[in-house]
């Protein structure tokens, strides 16, 4: 029988929460969604894993032999592939990094300069993920380093070094009422529809919300993306608002989107991320000083 590593994970989450509501927090998923890979892990197993009230997900005595037994299996599997294509990425001199949107902004390419200076002969590959990936791949070893927005999902279980801080703005259709104004306090955007990245994201999505900064008002969405472009036209067309980092307004300066600073809301933060098992890695560890050394 073949079980897929990502239900084993969430299963591991959830086993070691004891609650659907803060495991999907944590996994940075909907709880539905989180229900239903539960649910189709103890349909594949045959067994019931967990058992449910009120008070949580209690382990069943299978579960309990599963949940002893997932987290070294899970790391043994993460080794293989992280070993397998590191091996990969250093006969060809590849760094590959990860990164969301506009990466660290302008001094991205910088950071790659420096570290094709460091390195001669090797190069950078940079990998974009969209939205509904906010870890760009990283905790999979699809990468070996990341640029993301933070906080993302499994921030805890990596390294990261904030790079730069940056205010949120809001992003508005141009005929919007709010569009003319100089600066808009958030307050007056709670009523306004919101473009929203998937509800998969959970926290990620809840972040660009501003979910927890509405004094309890409920979030309206108007339109889901997961891309760039999706996301500037759900807006031009007046789907929703959006909130967005400061420098989208030079990256993503398009026709009927309009750009303002907004207050009442928390900044946002880039950071460079690593998988704890490449802190001795010195191609990987270079890319990381490079990107702490760039002016930002």
């Amino acid at each position: 029988m073949d079980v897929d590593t990502r239900l084993l994970r969430y299963f591991a989450v959830v086993a070691e929460e004891g609650n659907l509501t803060r495991a999907a927090r944590r996994l940075f998923v909907s709880q539905p969604a989180l229900t239903k890979q539960v649910r189709q892990l103890e349909s594949q197993l045959g067994v019931r894993l967990f058992t449910r009230s009120r008070e949580g997900m209690a382990l069943t005595e299978p579960g309990e032999t599963l949940a002893a037994r997932v987290p070294a299996l899970l790391a043994s599997w993460d080794g293989v592939l992280r070993e397998t294509r590191n091996s990969a990425a250093r006969a060809a001199r590849v760094l590959r990094v990860g990164f969301i949107a506009s990466a660290a902004n302008e001094a991205t390419p910088e950071i790659i300069a420096a570290f094709t200076r460091r390195r001669p002969g090797w190069r950078v590959e940079m990998r974009q993920t969209s939205w509904a990936n906010p870890t760009a791949g990283l905790p999979d070893g699809e990468v070996d380093a990341a640029l993301l927005r933070l906080p993302f999902p499994g921030q805890e279980t990596l390294r990261v070094t904030v790079l730069l801080t940056e205010p949120r703005w809001v992003a508005l259709p141009d005929g919007h009422p709010l569009a003319t104004r100089a600066e808009i306090p958030f307050a007056a955007l709670w009523d306004e529809p919101f473009v929203a990245a998937p509800a998969e994201t959970g926290a990620w999505r809840d972040f660009w919300l501003a979910a927890d900064e509405r004094g309890g008002h409920p979030v309206r969405i108007g339109a889901v993306t997961e891309q760039p472009d999706d996301w500037l036209s759900a807006i031009a067309n007046g789907y929703g608002v959006a909130l967005a980092p400061e420098s989208a307004a030079r990256f993503y300066a398009r026709p009927g989107v309009t750009y303002r600073p907004v207050t009442g809301v928390r900044p946002t933060q880039v950071g460079v991320a690593w998988s704890p098992a490449d802190d001795e890695n010195p191609v990987v560890q270079d890319f990381v000083r490079c990107c702490t050394e760039v002016e930002l």
